[in-house]
């Protein structure tokens, strides 16, 4: 097991989008969009959360290497009443791309999401049959010598 070697790689732009969707009972998104979940502001939150997540990247992937993070943006769209796509792009000048900081932030993202409203979509059992984390993905990676 060892990293992999990046020594003799060149510095250049890298760019990386991920995304990935939370499925909450509708009157749980809505709670979201009026701002009226207890633990806060879930979109603002989340975005702290997301951006945090990419910097410590390196910290919770023990092959992954700790790269400068010049830029992370992160984007929410509502599907239908009853999902929230979550997208996060991110960008580098480094030696190696930035995949895992995206996806990172994706998943990190969504677990806070679903952190911040489980209390409303508990059933009586205390479970969650309605609520699910899906299609998370790498959309697009761009590496190029000019950002």
């Amino acid at each position: 097991m060892s990293m992999v070697d990046i020594t003799a790689k060149k510095a250049v732009y890298r760019e990386a989008v991920a995304e990935g969707v939370i499925r909450l009972r509708p009157e749980t998104i809505q709670r979201i969009r009026d701002r009226s979940v207890e633990k806060g502001d879930v979109i603002e939150v989340t975005k702290a959360a997301v951006a945090l997540a990419v910097k410590k990247t390196s910290e919770l992937l023990p092959l992954c290497h700790p790269i400068p993070i010049t830029h992370v943006d992160i984007g929410f769209e509502f599907l239908g009443e009853d999902r929230i796509k979550l997208v996060v792009r991110v960008k580098t000048i480094a030696q190696t791309g930035v995949e895992m900081e995206a996806l990172t932030g994706v998943v990190v993202g969504l677990l806070n999401i679903w952190d911040m409203v489980k209390k409303y979509e508990k059933d009586e059992s205390g479970q969650y049959p309605e609520t699910w984390i899906e299609n998370i993905r790498v959309v697009s990676k761009v590496k190029s010598l000019h950002a």
